[in-house]
């Protein structure tokens, strides 16, 4: 039996450069995670996404699959909002969204994920200015998800992508300063490798902050087919005492399928592993 529960990324579209597994509808998705051998499903989609949900718990339910959490990225991508615009309107539709987000994550029973929704502090401005505004909509959003029962996980990414929130210190202290509850830590192997000295460092100083964590190769493709030691990972997540799903996102190459076999395999084999970091 896995000690972890593993999920796989899912969008009813994406292009081939997005690091998505699953396209195609949230149904026959999560049909085909639980074909794979997967636990959970991990959605990309808008905020305005017209949902059946009582059909999608059903299928869920009798695939014995979870939705793992919701991603809120192409409201930033897509619906270019953001929060923590100089624009009030801006960060105004970009709450507004997060609130849909929320609802259908309450009706899904699942989580939330927010990366690129923070934005980006402009070149050159003062960034306290820029984190005083995201800690007080952050603050909200993470309040009014506890509400409904719906957690807030905030993606560390690499430096290439974003401004805010690029190491697991900056986030973890960021937390930490504003007193952000009901806010957790999402860890990424491949940006951690990119932007952490010692990514087994950044997982035990999240600790029990760590709320999700997703796995894909240095090289975005699915886990076992480059560099990185996800035996030495796993042994570390096990160390802190890590409960939350293992989501693969990586890009779908040579396809969906085949990258969700061979991480899944993969993975299974490292969590055999667990104490051989060797």
């Amino acid at each position: 039996m896995d000690k972890w529960m593993y999920a796989l990324s899912s969008a009813e579209t994406a292009p081939v450069t997005a690091p998505i597994l699953l396209r195609g509808d949230i149904c026959g998705n999560i049909r085909a995670a639980a074909e794979l051998g997967y636990q959970g499903l991990e959605v990309h989609m808008r905020e305005d996404t017209p949902l059946d949900y009582e059909k999608i718990n059903q299928t869920a339910a009798e695939c014995g699959i979870k939705i793992a959490a919701i991603v809120t990225g192409r409201l930033n991508t897509q619906g270019m909002v953001n929060l923590v615009d100089d624009r009030p309107y801006i960060t105004e539709a970009a709450m507004k969204g997060l609130r849909e987000y929320i609802r259908m994550a309450a009706a899904l029973n699942t989580d939330l994920i927010i990366g690129w929704i923070r934005g980006r502090i402009p070149d050159g401005a003062d960034p306290g200015v820029y984190h005083a505004r995201l800690a007080r909509n952050l603050s909200a959003i993470c309040r009014e998800a506890a509400e409904q029962g719906v957690r807030i996980f905030t993606e560390v990414i690499n430096r290439y992508e974003v401004n805010i929130f690029t190491t697991a210190k900056e986030t973890v202290n960021f937390l930490d300063q504003w007193a952000l509850s009901n806010c957790f830590v999402h860890l990424d192997t491949f940006h951690m490798n990119i932007d952490e000295t010692s990514p087994l460092e950044a997982i035990r100083l999240c600790g029990k902050r760590l709320g999700y964590f997703h796995a894909a190769d240095n090289t975005r493709l699915y886990p076992g087919s480059g560099t990185l030691n996800f035996n030495s990972y796993f042994s570390v997540l096990d160390e802190i005492g890590y409960e939350g799903f293992i989501s693969v996102e990586c890009l779908p190459l040579p396809d969906g399928m085949t990258a969700a076999r061979k991480a899944l395999d993969h993975l299974r084999q490292c969590e055999k592993g667990i104490g051989n970091n060797n």
